[in-house]
């Protein structure tokens, strides 16, 4: 599966539109929406909790509360991630050792988590429009 997400200002602000399909968010500086490190941080959050829900049901196991806690940081000049790290909580229809076998199944498959774990290369196709 491959997509494309886009970033637009404003007109005269640091604020912008996040587009990805039909859906939007606003991002920017300071107060004004979430910055890049949230965002990142905020993909694992989202990544694991959809892939639970997924893997769950498989499992004919239905979940009743997912909620997946990120941490982290960014350090030096240039700013890089200092690592990042995630807890989990979770409700549902079965025992405690098959939600902990679950939670564990998406720790290792989980796409956004295992990008970062590889080492995601990115790259600078084109620097003006």
């Amino acid at each position: 599966m491959s997509f494309r997400v886009e970033t637009r200002t404003v007109d005269g602000t640091t604020i912008a539109n996040g587009v990805a399909g039909p859906h939007t968010l606003v991002v920017g500086t300071g107060e004004a929406g979430l910055n890049g490190g949230q965002l990142l941080h905020l993909a694992v959050g989202a990544c694991v909790s959809n892939d639970l829900f997924r893997e769950a049901a498989l499992r004919g196991i239905t979940l009743t509360r997912v909620a997946v806690t990120v941490d982290g940081g960014f350090a030096g000049a240039p700013a890089v991630s200092s690592g990042i790290s995630y807890a989990v909580e979770v409700d549902g229809d079965a025992g405690d050792a098959e939600l902990r076998a679950l939670v564990a199944h998406v720790d290792a498959i989980a796409e956004i988590p295992n990008s970062l774990r590889g080492g995601t290369p990115v790259r600078l196709v084109t620097g003006l429009g």
